[in-house]
This record gives C-alpha cells, structure tokens and sequence, in this order.
C-alpha cells in the first residue's frame, strides 16, 4: 500500500500504460489503493520488484483470480522504472513468482494476457517458459491500429524451480 503512489505514476505513463492489459484510463492514488485493496481482499499476491544493488522499486508483479480448487492464477508484471527495461529483471521476477505459485501456493497452472505488439514482455515469458496457447484477435485498438490480445500458461510440471529448490535442499 505505501508504494500506491509511484504505481499510480507509472500507470498513468503512457509509455509504461501501453503495455498492461487492465489498464486503459488514468487513475488517482485513492483509485490505486482501492485497487489494491481489492486484489488484497481477493487473495491476490501482490509483489513489489525492487533492485537489490539500489533498493530501489522498480515495478510490481501479481498472481490474482487465484482458484484455489483446480490450482490456477493469472500472472500480471510491470517494471515502472523505464531505466530497468531490457537489462532482464522482469524475467528474474517472473521467474521467482512461478517458482512461488508452483512451489509454495502449489497451483498447477499460471496463465497471462499480453498484446500482440509487447514482443519484449513476450520474449521474456518465453523464456521463463509460457507457452502461447491462444489469442483474442484484434482486442485492443489504439488509434486506427488494431492488436490481438495473446494468452499464455504454463503448467507446474514444465517449470524448474530456480530459488525454492535451492532453500529446500541447503538444510539437509
């Protein structure tokens, strides 16, 4: 809840906006923290992405909608702080929060929305794994452009565990 504020910021940049699949309109801090507020009281888990060496947030991930009974959740993740793009920190935190989900919440399947033109966010859940299982054609239009909304998942048995693992077995 304290870091509402600079998420707000972020949600409100353009540049930063474009690419998250619920966000399409400006909103206030109360709004952020409703939000926030909501997602808590649902069972979301909600993350911040902070840079050790600096520590400093940089962004937000979450695993929400999360159905407890037949062991899924969506995956939503933004890096706010545009100096952090591209150097891979958005792959590390989508790989730490699947080893979470699959490892501690023990959900079997993770699932996410991403448009079309995010081929940066698209390589990166490629390589944490996801796998394209769908599209919602021409879901998301800007100006006279239209974008498929892409939808990806993978499932506890393609992912190898990176921190979770590690903990686990040093005290033997």
């Amino acid at each position: 809840m304290d870091d509402a504020e600079q998420y707000c910021e972020w949600i409100n940049d353009a540049e930063v906006n474009k690419f998250m699949v619920f966000s399409s309109h400006q909103i206030g801090i109360a709004g952020e923290k409703a939000i926030l507020e909501d997602m808590i009281r649902r069972g979301s888990q909600i993350f911040a992405i902070i840079d050790k060496e600096k520590d400093e947030l940089i962004g937000n991930c979450s695993l929400f909608d999360i159905d407890h009974l037949n062991r899924k959740a969506e995956f939503g993740i933004f890096i706010g702080n545009k100096t952090f793009w591209g150097k891979g920190y958005g792959t590390e935190a989508t790989r730490l929060i699947l080893d979470y989900g699959f490892n501690i919440l023990n959900l079997n399947s993770i699932m996410l929305r991403v448009y079309s033109y995010n081929k940066r966010g698209i390589r990166s859940y490629e390589k944490s794994g996801f796998k394209v299982i769908g599209s919602h054609r021409e879901a998301k239009i800007i100006g006279s452009k239209k974008y498929d909304e892409i939808y990806m998942d993978i499932l506890a048995g393609e992912f190898e565990s990176i921190y979770i693992r590690k903990v686990m077995e040093s005290g033997k």
